[in-house]
């Protein structure tokens, strides 16, 4: 697969964090120390450097790694997987999408995590790989992530098709899928897949987590993107926080499957991630 784009540029994330702090333009400028036109050219993507970092430290974000994402310094690397593992990426609307398979080697039993808008590459990879598709897992209801389910459901021709499961909290929202409770436990063959809730960008957001592969594997949906998050304007709080309980306390070596942009580790986001780096 080609490199994929980091999904936020320094703009996106600037405007992330002020609308879920719900600060105004006129009161980030003066906590900032900078004039409302230094704030507006820099919203406007003309970068500064030390209008940043002030302005960084008012968002709560790590000024040096929002630095670093602005001029473009680091772009996140991840291990490859021996097996058991495969990431897909489609345009979708203006944006492009992930979606991911796991499976168990000995089986063949696979799972499928947000259909989005990669249903043909999908279904041609099961067919290649001679994989048995028993579970479609949702990260959230987002018509991005879930565009292709009805596609891939109407394709697999078999007497057991596969169970689609969501979060309780969306399970409205996607009528083809079963609810399940926080923190439920699933099984992939012998793969063992718990379940994490990890609400704020969307209210049944959910992080799949399992340490059955060559490396831990976190798929997260739009809980956290390479170098940012997903935005949220009502529950920002809540984001955070249960990023920080149920993603970034996982093992450091965690990869983590975003829904948007490149795939990337734990290590990585605690170092360069703004919303996340230590101070």
């Amino acid at each position: 697969m080609p490199r994929i784009p980091i999904e936020d540029n320094y703009t996106d994330i600037l405007g992330k964090a002020q609308r879920g702090l719900r600060i105004t333009d006129e009161q980030l400028a003066a906590r900032a120390e900078i004039t409302p036109a230094e704030l507006a050219s820099l919203k406007a993507g003309q970068f500064d450097e030390a209008a940043a970092r002030r302005v960084a430290r008012h968002l709560r974000l790590h000024p040096g790694a929002f630095a670093n994402l602005a001029s473009k310094k680091w772009y996140p690397t991840h291990p490859v997987f021996r097996s058991g593992f495969a990431a897909f990426n489609a345009p979708y609307d203006d944006m492009a999408v992930n979606s991911y398979l796991v499976w168990d080697h000995r089986s063949r039993q696979a799972a499928l995590f947000d259909p989005g808008a990669s249903g043909e590459k999908v279904l041609d990879y099961l067919d290649a790989e001679k994989l048995s598709l028993r579970q479609i897992f949702l990260t959230h209801a987002h018509e991005d992530h879930i565009a292709d389910l009805g596609k891939i459901l109407a394709a697999i021709k078999t007497s057991t098709p596969p169970e689609v499961w969501i979060s309780a909290r969306e399970a409205s929202d996607v009528p083809e899928a079963k609810p399940f409770a926080d923190n439920t436990i699933f099984h992939i063959g012998d793969l063992t897949l718990r379940s994490y809730p990890t609400s704020g960008h969307s209210p049944g957001g959910t992080t799949y987590y399992t340490t059955d592969l060559s490396y831990p594997l976190a798929i997260v949906g739009d809980s956290i993107f390479a170098g940012s998050m997903g935005g949220s304007a009502d529950a920002y709080d809540d984001a955070i926080k249960n990023n920080w309980k149920y993603i970034l306390s996982l093992p450091r070596d965690t990869v983590l499957a975003c829904g948007h942009g490149p795939i990337t580790t734990l290590a990585q986001e605690k170092k360069n991630n703004p919303f996340f780096a230590r101070w």
